[in-house]
């Protein structure tokens, strides 16, 4: 049975979809069956590991069809990775499933025909709280933050753990923090030290030691739809995100 693990942030640019799509072909490279599941209507996890957004099959149509849509995951080039892609049209999904009976549990119900099949299943959210990333937390066993270093970064987290107490109270009782990992890292400055201990004093013992460096290869791999352990396994991206991977698993 698989775990689900949300990766969710509401605000972007902060490294979510660099983050799911490289942990998530990490964990297939260790061989662990792992299934992306690609909720946020711009696509970009579906294009980081080379997919084209007009599948014939989508999350789109685990959300919003009124019948079994069949079997959406696809296989990609990278070792124990498969994808269920984002579509265009999931840009409207939010609309069409407002007066759909338990449209907060549409992904759950979605998703239960994959648990089996594989070890993990990651969800990239979009950048926002609205009904889409409701559908990831309800299905979740387990959520994992981003964060960058900067201010704004604590007022976000207040914001989303608000959220998430909502969800646990009314939807899903189980949900548990997996970890709030810090991306886009420079130790050298005085606000990333006074960042990184706030946010531990906030979540103790849920912070990992891993953390991510800015890189121009991070940036660059999305461009080539490999993820940065296939573009570039030596540099330190991949290093870090290898060993931020480790670090989840060692906990599970």
């Amino acid at each position: 049975m698989a775990k689900v693990i949300a990766i969710v942030t509401q605000k972007g640019g902060v490294g979510k979809t660099t983050s799911a799509v490289n942990l998530a072909s990490v964990f297939g490279e260790l061989g662990h069956r792992t299934l992306l599941v690609d909720i946020d209507p711009q696509g970009n996890a579906t294009s980081g590991v080379g997919l084209d957004k007009r599948q014939k099959l989508s999350t789109y149509d685990l959300l919003c069809s009124h019948e079994n849509p069949g079997a959406a995951d696809i296989r990609t080039a990278f070792a124990g990775l498969s994808v269920i892609p984002s579509a265009p049209a999931l840009a409207g999904a939010e609309i069409e499933m407002v007066d759909m009976p338990r449209r907060e549990n549409r992904l759950k119900a979605a998703l239960a025909a994959y648990r089996d099949r594989y070890d993990y299943i990651l969800i990239d959210c979009p950048p926002a709280l609205g009904l889409l990333t409701l559908n990831a937390l309800v299905a979740a066993d387990t959520f994992l933050i981003p964060a960058q270093t900067e201010y704004y970064a604590l007022e976000g987290l207040s914001q989303l753990i608000a959220t998430v107490r909502q969800v646990k109270r009314l939807y899903n009782p189980g949900l548990e923090l997996e970890g709030v990992m810090f991306t886009m890292y420079d130790g050298r400055t005085n606000l990333t030290q006074q960042v990184v201990a706030e946010v531990k004093k906030f979540f103790p013992r849920k912070v990992y030691g891993t953390v991510i460096p800015r890189s121009v290869r991070l940036a660059e791999a999305p461009g080539f739809g490999r993820p940065i352990n296939y573009y570039d396994k030596g540099c330190k991206g991949a290093k870090a995100y290898h060993a931020l991977a480790e670090e989840i698993l060692s906990r599970q």
